[in-house]
């Protein structure tokens, strides 16, 4: 089982930059596929970006792809999610997420564990 809290959220203009981390516990990090995930208000919980357990391949939903980039550190036990240029529907909770199962999850539902949420608000 891992642990997952998400930090970096916050406040930012439109065209703006932040950047989230996301730290997990446990020593076998690096058997999990890593994703973000986001929820805005009265929407479900769509899938944002993935990265396998290596690092190696990388994967996004179309809205952010040229924006935002995600990474991994297995030594910290770290994930990160880059975005840049940021748009006022980029407003969510951005959620961490984890999966043992698989070389690489792109579906908001196939995850196995996720964190409490970090709040991102981009105001126009």
């Amino acid at each position: 089982q891992v642990q997952l809290v998400e930090s970096g959220g916050g406040l930012v203009q439109a065209g703006g930059s932040l950047r989230l981390s996301c730290a997990a516990s446990g020593r076998t990090f690096s058997r999990y596929a890593m994703g973000w995930l986001r929820q805005a208000p009265g929407k479900e919980r769509e899938f944002v970006a993935a990265i396998t357990r290596t690092g190696g391949n990388t994967y996004y939903t179309d809205s952010v792809k040229g924006r935002f980039t995600i990474s991994r550190d297995n030594a910290k036990n770290m994930v990160y999610l880059q975005m840049n240029s940021l748009k006022p529907e980029d407003t969510a909770v951005y959620y961490c997420a984890a999966d043992e199962k698989f070389y690489a999850v792109v579906d908001a539902t196939g995850y196995d564990y996720w964190g409490q949420g970090t709040q991102v608000t981009v105001s126009s």
